[in-house]
């Protein structure tokens, strides 16, 4: 007597070679792969491009401006990509969609945190303007109530630059989530599902990595920085592994060498704030101001030292310079901030308008199967109550009357009147 076949190849007992080889679903249709390829390689050259050339560019405003525009440029490819494929969202599995769901809306809470943080940092170059406006040395030289004014801008400055938005803190917080679900679904017996999910990974592996980078940008910490795992089968591993070793350790050694501000642009600015606050919270009387009249008709004290009057010529040019660096610095920071939160706007409306298609698909789709739900009732009840059936196989014959609304209370009272006329309810 034969032993039953339990499935196994009885001359391989670690089971069946050809899954082995050949895992099940792995196979991808070359029109597929070609696009999937297409996809990878186009991100691999965006990450090839956002590698800094130096350390000059880590971590500036124009650097995050060029990010956030690749990552803008990802997140629409993929939505090109899911139209290559003809792959309707009423195919995919409802984990994909809860998954996307899900973490578009802590995506978008991390771009509202990062654009209330750059209008933050905008509203303050008002300070900066308004003491520049005060201290102008090119004319008449400031008065001792206008270098007060002006130092208090300053320090007003100083002090909002240094403190942190609660936003930013929670955006953080959104990003650790963001990474912990960061994982490569698997697709069941669905090639575009393979296809889809493989893009999806890389999209949210550069989405981490950018947003990783604003958040420790805007904390000046290193905390919010992740060092992600990527396996080297995508063909842009390589290349991101190399730009996120190369911008996560910058930032590291920066802020390790007590450099508390990483952003490049505003690191200018807070330099020259902080000397022109030195310079002018003194008072007029460190620019030996007594000695400045003279050129003005008015006779100088008899007791000034010709020492005292040069050291006030000095402090007087050393102001000139530090207002004029001071407004070049400014000026092209608010350049930077202004090009930065367009970007941030942009990239929060392409995953608002991702995730609006997304559950506007899923309406429509829900219209589609209910209505189609209820034509199939409305013919089965045609059909089967409507006459005689046309081989009948027995002399008493019930119609069948088959209810796909179970959970409708509607249903529940058919079912009822249908007992007690003696119909069949399924």
């Amino acid at each position: 007597m034969s032993r039953p076949h339990d499935g196994q190849w009885p001359f391989f007992p670690f089971g069946k070679p050809l899954r082995m080889i050949l895992p099940k679903g792995s196979y991808i249709p070359p029109k597929l792969k070609s696009l999937l390829n297409a996809f990878e390689e186009t991100l691999a050259d965006r990450f090839r491009k956002l590698k800094p050339k130096d350390e000059s560019e880590v971590v500036s405003l124009s650097w995050m401006r060029r990010a956030m525009e690749s990552l803008s440029e990802t997140h629409n490819d993929v939505k090109s990509l899911i139209t290559d494929l003809q792959f309707p969202v009423s195919d995919w599995d409802s984990q994909w969609m809860d998954m996307y769901l899900d973490n578009s809306v802590k995506l978008l809470d991390i771009c509202i945190a990062f654009s209330s943080e750059i209008s933050r940092l905008d509203q303050g170059q008002l300070l900066l303007q308004y003491a520049l406006h005060v201290i102008d040395p090119s004319g008449e030289f400031p008065s001792e109530e206008q270098l007060k004014k002006a130092d208090i801008s300053l320090i007003d400055w100083m002090q909002r630059f240094k403190s942190r938005s609660p936003k930013i803190e929670n955006s953080c917080l959104n990003l650790e989530e963001l990474a912990r679900s960061l994982c490569f679904p698997k697709s069941k017996n669905s090639s575009k599902g393979k296809v889809l999910m493989q893009a999806m990974y890389g999209v949210k592996v550069q989405t981490i990595f950018v947003c990783s980078v604003f958040s420790a940008a805007f904390t000046s910490s290193s905390r919010p920085l992740m060092n992600l795992q990527v396996p080297e089968k995508f063909l842009w591993a390589t290349l991101f592994n190399d730009l996120q070793g190369y911008v996560n350790g910058e930032i590291r050694r920066r802020i390790s060498s007590g450099r508390p501000i990483i952003l490049r642009e505003l690191e200018a600015v807070s330099y020259c704030s902080e000397k022109l606050h030195d310079l002018t919270s003194g008072g007029t009387t460190q620019f030996g101001a007594n000695s400045l009249q003279k050129e003005n008709g008015i006779d100088h004290k008899e007791d000034r030292s010709s020492q005292i009057v040069n050291e006030g010529k000095e402090k007087v040019e050393r102001l000139q310079v530090l207002v004029t660096e001071l407004g070049e610095a400014a000026e092209k920071a608010a350049g930077g901030l202004d090009l930065l939160s367009k970007g941030v706007g942009d990239f929060f409306q392409i995953v608002l308008s991702g995730r609006d298609a997304l559950l506007c698909n899923l309406r429509v789709s829900d219209v589609m199967q209910e209505n189609d739900n209820r034509h199939r009732f409305s013919l089965e009840v045609a059909t089967t109550v409507g006459g005689p059936p046309e081989n009948p196989s027995t002399e008493h014959c019930q119609p069948i009357i088959r209810i796909h609304y179970i959970r409708q209370p509607w249903a529940v009272i058919l079912s009822i009147i249908c007992c007690k006329r003696g119909v069949q309810s399924l």
